[in-house]
């Protein structure tokens, strides 16, 4: 193995980036950014010392810190314990532990709609809950007991 592959590339808490930060490596920030940070085959990872305050697109978002912006990630944003997140997710999948804050609008998929729509799935159809609603007619189908009615 090479010096420096496998870990991440390290911007430490002193460092403060105003602009436009692209790579193609794996990310470790911890001090402030304010602009944009386009990672797209990457993981970017928001140390506790982080201040971000840019959109963000990434393959992965690991925050630990604070970010101000939006977030779209092709693979999963993780939400660790004391971040938060002010902006729009947008992932694959989210996982957001005890004490981590959203504000914003969050979307996930599993799948893509195209892959979805290609596999020859159909949507699912929307199902009445149980019991269904009151009509305002007080009779019972024969055969059938109400369970939600004392006495019964």
């Amino acid at each position: 193995m090479k010096p420096g592959e496998g870990s991440a590339a390290i911007i430490g808490k002193s460092v403060r980036i105003h602009g436009e930060l692209t790579g193609s490596e794996d990310l470790y920030l911890d001090g402030e950014i304010e602009g944009t940070v386009a990672l797209a085959e990457s993981r970017f990872t928001v140390g506790p010392n982080a201040r971000v305050f840019a959109d963000i697109k990434a393959r992965d978002v690991i925050v630990f810190g604070r970010i101000e912006g939006n977030i779209e990630a092709t693979g999963r944003v993780e939400l660790r314990q004391g971040s938060s997140v002010v902006g729009n997710i947008h992932a694959l999948r989210l996982s957001i532990e005890e004490s981590a804050a959203v504000s914003g609008k969050v979307e996930t998929s599993g799948k893509s709609e195209s892959a979805v729509q290609s596999s020859g799935l159909r949507a699912a159809i929307p199902v009445a809950p149980y019991p269904p609603a009151s009509s305002g007619n007080s009779g019972e189908e024969p055969g059938q007991p109400n369970l939600y009615k004392t006495g019964n």
